[in-house]
């Protein structure tokens, strides 16, 4: 997997991840990235700030941006709207998105939590999924 931070003409940013480059590569010619914040498919790769990592997290150079509020909001309510309509199974994410894409479960949002190797097997399955933002409470 690897991550891109993206934008669009609106000057948005936002991370993406994807399998790879050439994943990337094929989206963004297919004109299927959106923008999480204003829904334009004119995106591009944002120059990134790297990260630096300590021994219990990796921490970002460029949460001192301006705009850092609002993105941390946006992808709050990308969240929300993601799981709103999708059924949480917890641990038994793999095995339910094996069953939805092999047709064995009916076809759904769903979200839970996968382990290292069970995100590996799905890509290797070539089953698709995209992980859910992952941002900080408010009050934190």
């Amino acid at each position: 997997m690897i991550q891109y931070t993206l934008t669009c003409e609106a000057h948005h940013k936002f991370d993406a991840w994807f399998r790879n480059a050439d994943a990337y590569d094929d989206q963004a010619a297919r004109g299927i990235l959106t923008c999480p914040v204003c829904n334009s498919h004119r995106i591009e790769k944002a120059l990134m700030a790297p990260a630096v990592s300590t021994k219990n997290e990796t921490v970002s150079l460029s949460s001192g941006h301006p705009d850092h509020a609002k993105f941390l909001e946006a992808m709050r309510a990308l969240r929300k709207k993601m799981t709103a309509d999708a059924d949480y199974v917890g641990d038994k994410f793999a095995e339910e998105a094996r069953k939805i894409h092999y047709e064995e479960a009916e076809a759904r949002g769903i979200y839970g939590e996968a382990t290292r190797d069970e995100v590996s097997s799905l890509l290797e399955e070539g089953i698709e999924f995209m992980p859910l933002p992952n941002v900080p409470d408010e009050h934190n």
